[in-house]
C-alpha cells in the first residue's frame, strides 16, 4: 500500500525493493535451498543426466548421409561368406554332372561304335573259318591266296578283334562250346578246337565250338 506521495508505507518490505535486488535475493535463497538439500541427501542430483543439444544442422547433414543407404544391400561378412560356399556347392556339383555326363556319353558312344564293329565283322567271321581251314588243308603256304589272307587279318587284328580257343586251354563254358566231351577226370580243357572264338575289345563275338578232353591227355 503506498502512501498519497507515492512512497510505500513499508520501504523495508521485499517486494517494494528494487527488482534486481529482489531476483538476486530470491536466487540466493534457492542455492540456499540446494546446498541444504544436497546436505540433507549426498546423492541427490548425481543421478540427473544432462542431455547435450545436437545442432539442427548436424543432425540435418547426417540424416541426409544415411537416407541414401539401402539396408538390404549392407551384407554381414558371414552372409558374404556362406553366399560364396554355396555357390562354391553348386559349382562343383555341376562340373561333377558334366563329369559324369561326359562320361556316359563317351561311353555309350563306344558302345555304339563297337556294336557296328560287331556287326560287320559277324559277317566276316566265316570268311575267316574258311582261311582257318584252308590253313589246315595247306593251302596258305605261298601266293596270292596266302597273301589275301594275311591282309584280311590284319585287318581284322587292327580292329582290336582277337581269336580265341587253343588246344590245351581251360574249359570255360562262358565262351567255350562243347560239342562233345571226352574227359574222364575232374579237370577239363580244350581237346579240339572245331571253331574258333572272337572277341572284340574283350567283348565277346562267338564262342569257340571245342571238344572237351582230359588236362592230362588234351590231344585225345
Amino acid at each position: 500500500m503506498t502512501t498519497p506521495n507515492g512512497m510505500p508505507d513499508n520501504p523495508g518490505d521485499p517486494q517494494n525493493t528494487d527488482p534486481e535486488a529482489t531476483s538476486a535475493d530470491r536466487a540466493e535463497q534457492a542455492a540456499e535451498e540446494a546446498a541444504a538439500r544436497s546436505n540433507e541427501d549426498p546423492e541427490a542430483g548425481q543421478d540427473a543426466e544432462v542431455t547435450p543439444e545436437i545442432d539442427p544442422g548436424l543432425e540435418a547433414e547426417i540424416d541426409a548421409a544415411f537416407a541414401d543407404v539401402d539396408p538390404d544391400a549392407a551384407m554381414t561378412i558371414s552372409a558374404v561368406e556362406t553366399q560364396l560356399a554355396e555357390r562354391t556347392e553348386d559349382l562343383q556339383r555341376v562340373s561333377a554332372e558334366y563329369a559324369n555326363y561326359r562320361r556316359r556319353t563317351e561311353r555309350d558312344r563306344q558302345g555304339i561304335i563297337d556294336t557296328a564293329k560287331s556287326g560287320v565283322i559277324s559277317q566276316l567271321l566265316p570268311v575267316l573259318d574258311d582261311l582257318d581251314l584252308a590253313e589246315q588243308h595247306g593251302d596258305l603256304t605261298q601266293g596270292p591266296f596266302k597273301a589275301l589272307a594275311d591282309k584280311l587279318r590284319g585287318i581284322v587284328s587292327g580292329l582290336k578283334v582277337e581269336a580265341f580257343g587253343a588246344p590245351g586251354d581251360a574249359f570255360d563254358p562262358e565262351i567255350h562250346e562243347a560239342v562233345q566231351d571226352l574227359s574222364n577226370g575232374d579237370t577239363k580243357v580244350v581237346g579240339t578246337v572245331l571253331r574258333k572264338g572272337y572277341r572284340l575289345n574283350g567283348r565277346l563275338i562267338r564262342n569257340a565250338m571245342v571238344i572237351i578232353a582230359d588236362a592230362e591227355n588234351p590231344g585225345n
